[in-house]
């Protein structure tokens, strides 16, 4: 087959796979905590292509041979962890993280034998909602997301809220409830929220709905994630903000040029491969003739 169809062809490809992340970025322009996509590319393969001894001329300084591309391939999705602007809300159980860090919460899924099963997920979407026990005498309140997530606390359970209260979170994640039937009484301690920093975004790995998890061949989850501690925290800080959530880092001008620059080198790729055919269409004709 015609090398430059070989080459355009596979590029193509790679080049819709990029146009799709791009279509992605764009629809979650307005999503709470979206972290955009970068795509990288690499040559698929190089060979160095010998010319006939004929082309070596006096005067010649290149050198004979040159490289014969097979065209680019994309190689990885990586999440962009850039800070998104923050937007004040007012209400007190909306959280932004300032930092590469992620809210840690506990997902109820069915596994392979559709048994119900928890699962260990991670967001930065931090629009939490209070939602009653799924047991009636249970008087407390759960600290969730909008989809009925646990938001974890650093002691690895669901942060529970006494009912009637208001309250009170610290930029280091701890929670302070007021009774609301007592306003003389001190705020009480209630939890933390366990956050972790994200160590290398490119082995995250999309859930959907804005939550991402470990590959379950991971060696040591804390390679990929790093639980936020005192000690661990005053290099690179990450910390919360009530009454606030963090827009997505999406910049739509960024993601219209890349759009027009896949949208160019697609239909130049496009083109080579249909002047491939014609020119062996070309041939054909000849030989038959």
């Amino acid at each position: 087959m015609n090398n430059s169809m070989i080459n355009s062809s596979v590029t193509m490809r790679s080049l819709q796979q990029k146009l799709d992340m791009v279509a992605n970025n764009l629809a979650n322009l307005n999503t709470v905590g979206y972290k955009r996509q970068d795509a990288s590319f690499q040559d698929v393969l190089t060979s160095v292509k010998q010319q006939p001894g004929g082309f070596e001329k006096q005067g010649r300084l290149s050198p004979l041979g040159y490289n014969q591309g097979w065209g680019a391939r994309l190689v990885q999705a990586q999440l962009n962890m850039a800070q998104g602007s923050l937007k004040p809300t007012g209400e007190s159980l909306d959280l932004a993280i300032e930092g590469d860090g992620l809210f840690e919460i506990n997902n109820v899924v069915r596994d392979a034998n559709n048994s119900l099963t928890t699962q260990t997920a991670w967001t930065r979407n931090g629009s939490f909602q209070l939602s009653q026990s799924t047991d009636p005498a249970d008087p407390d309140l759960f600290l969730m997301t909008k989809d009925g997530q646990y938001v974890m606390g650093t002691d690895d359970s669901p942060i529970r809220i006494p009912a009637n209260s208001s309250v009170n979170i610290e930029s280091d994640g701890t929670i302070f409830a007021s009774d609301d039937a007592d306003k003389s009484a001190a705020p009480i301690e209630v939890g933390q929220i366990k956050m972790v920093r994200v160590l290398r975004p490119q082995l995250l790995q999309q859930l959907g709905d804005n939550m991402y998890s470990v590959p379950a061949n991971a060696a040591n989850r804390e390679d990929i994630l790093q639980t936020v501690d005192t000690g661990n925290n005053a290099v690179d800080p990450i910390s919360v903000r009530q009454g606030f959530l963090e827009q997505s880092n999406v910049t739509l001008a960024d993601e219209m040029t890349d759009l027009l620059q896949v949208q160019k080198a697609f239909q130049l790729n496009s083109r080579a491969v249909s002047s491939s055919d014609t020119m062996m269409g070309i041939a054909n004709n000849l030989r038959n003739g």
